[in-house]
């Protein structure tokens, strides 16, 4: 039978928990000899090579189940390439996601750093359009131009985190301005350095680009990122925005 080893030194030898030695035994994974006097576990080098095996297959993502049907396989053939080939796409879109997660918690963090506190709403808003970001980007690629969406996305994370914080400063003073008439200095002051800094961010062919859109369905893209304002906030803000655009002849009411 050559050399055996307990449990223990089993464990110690490969680096392996005695705990994950056991349940690999109770699923049929790797099961080792037993003592027939003791009935305590008693493991081989042929099994270092199984946990070898079973680690390599763990490594490269493999469920315990689908290494379960791949561990008797004495050699590959091209078959195990259609199921690396699925293993490589699911590990892509993980760490998309976990890409897209670390960004977030990256621009959380400076964001509270510099802010001290954030308006639960406002911040869940920014995370919800940072982890939506590709949605978006495929919704808008459907209507509008390649140069736009360039603009719109290729932007530095220095660039991104600006933005962040205007955002932030901007609803803050909605919130705290909602309600006010539409003519009060504030509330026209607000609108226009909001106006002027999506224009400076977003450009001038973006901008008309979103004015295109007003033909089209958007709600699917509003889902993506929801807005952190109440109902009322945000039709008092509408109305704010229509009023300072009549104002700067940005555009006239219908039959005037």
């Amino acid at each position: 039978m050559g050399k055996t080893y307990s449990i223990g030194e089993f464990s110690e030898r490969t680096g392996t928990s005695i705990r994950t030695l056991h349940y690999y035994d109770e699923i049929g994974l790797l099961k080792p000899d037993k003592n027939p006097s003791s009935g305590h576990r008693l493991y081989t080098d042929q099994d270092v090579l199984a946990l070898q095996k079973i680690v390599c297959f763990k490594f490269l993502g493999y469920s315990l189940e689908q290494i379960s049907e791949m561990m008797n396989l004495s050699s590959f053939d091209i078959s195990l390439n259609d199921t690396l080939q699925l293993q490589k796409r699911t590990l892509e879109e993980k760490k998309e996601h976990i890409d897209a997660a670390l960004t977030a918690i990256n621009r959380t963090i400076t964001l509270l750093e510099e802010e001290g506190e954030v308006d639960s709403t406002i911040l869940m808003s920014l995370i919800n359009n940072i982890q939506t970001e590709k949605d978006q980007r495929l919704w808008l690629e459907q209507h509008t131009t390649e140069e736009v969406i360039e603009h719109l996305f290729n932007k530095t994370e220095e660039d991104k985190l600006a933005l962040d914080k205007e955002f932030i400063q901007f609803s803050k003073e909605v919130k705290r301005l909602v309600g006010r008439p539409f003519d009060d200095p504030e509330v026209q002051a607000m609108v226009d350095k909001q106006m002027k800094m999506t224009l400076s961010f977003v450009g001038d062919e973006a901008m008309y680009a979103f004015a295109d859109l007003e033909s089209i369905d958007t709600d699917e893209l509003e889902k993506m990122a929801p807005s952190p304002y109440t109902k009322e906030e945000e039709e008092w803000l509408n109305q704010a925005m229509e009023h300072y655009m009549i104002q700067n002849g940005m555009y006239e009411l219908d039959g005037k």
